[in-house]
């Protein structure tokens, strides 16, 4: 394993009753790569990313985080998703708290910043998406975009190694996805390791250094985002970005 390597996923498998979500996904993600995870509805790709942050318990596999074994006690998991961030389709803010009080909780929770310091971060990340003036307002008061500007800023808080982000953009009006995905651009483009989970396929094509194509579970191709739409073989992968693009 290299020392740029971030994630190794190395046989994972989901089971659900009747139903095998994620069958024996394999999968490598370096330190700075955006890698996105496509394929039509119900092919696994966000239970994929829910057993990575161990929000679906694996049924069997491996997941290596930073050259160790994901550990399975609660104060360790709590120690891996301070690192592993993790961004949800429905924001998943707490609407009795201000917003600014969303950004500041997780840091000083698990004492990772006085309340102090994470009071300054929170200030500087609401300023960096425009956002200053909502610190004291409250979830229910925010646009869907904002929310979820609000979700990525309050992941970026606890200075993660990792951001999971899941159909970020998917709840969202369509004229609210841009803010969205322009914040996602930037992170990307200062070097934050991300996996995403999207729809959103123009997108990922312009700006996944990988993507992986997900069907009945199984990851039927991984490759830069020329490789799968232009260069596959695969007459499965060719028929989704045909309709898709």
């Amino acid at each position: 394993m290299s020392n740029n390597t971030i994630f190794e996923i190395k046989n994972l498998v989901k089971d659900f009753p009747a139903l095998r979500a994620v069958d024996d996904v394999s999968l490598t993600i370096h330190k700075g790569e955006a890698v996105f995870i496509v394929g039509p509805s119900g092919s696994g790709k966000s239970t994929v990313l829910r057993c990575l942050n161990f929000l679906e318990k694996p049924t069997s596999g491996e997941i290596i985080f930073n050259g160790s074994p994901v550990g399975k006690t609660e104060r360790e998991l709590d120690a891996y998703r301070a690192k592993a961030g993790m961004v949800f389709q429905h924001f998943n803010l707490f609407p009795h708290l201000t917003i600014k009080e969303n950004i500041m909780l997780a840091p000083v929770k698990n004492h990772i910043m006085s309340r102090s310091q994470a009071s300054k971060k929170a200030d500087e990340l609401l300023a960096r998406i425009g956002l200053a003036d909502k610190a004291n307002a409250y979830p229910m008061q925010l646009s869907g975009g904002q929310k979820q500007r609000v979700a990525i800023i309050r992941a970026l808080a606890m200075e993660p190694d990792v951001i999971l982000f899941d159909e970020p953009t998917s709840a969202l009006d369509p004229e609210m996805v841009g803010e969205v995905l322009n914040l996602m651009k930037e992170l990307s483009r200062e070097g934050m390791t991300m996996i995403v989970v999207t729809h959103e396929i123009g997108f990922a094509c312009e700006v996944a250094h990988r993507m992986v194509f997900m069907d009945h579970g199984k990851m039927i191709a991984c490759g830069t985002p020329d490789e799968l739409v232009n260069k596959s073989d695969n007459p499965r992968v060719k028929d989704f970005f045909a309709k898709v693009l």
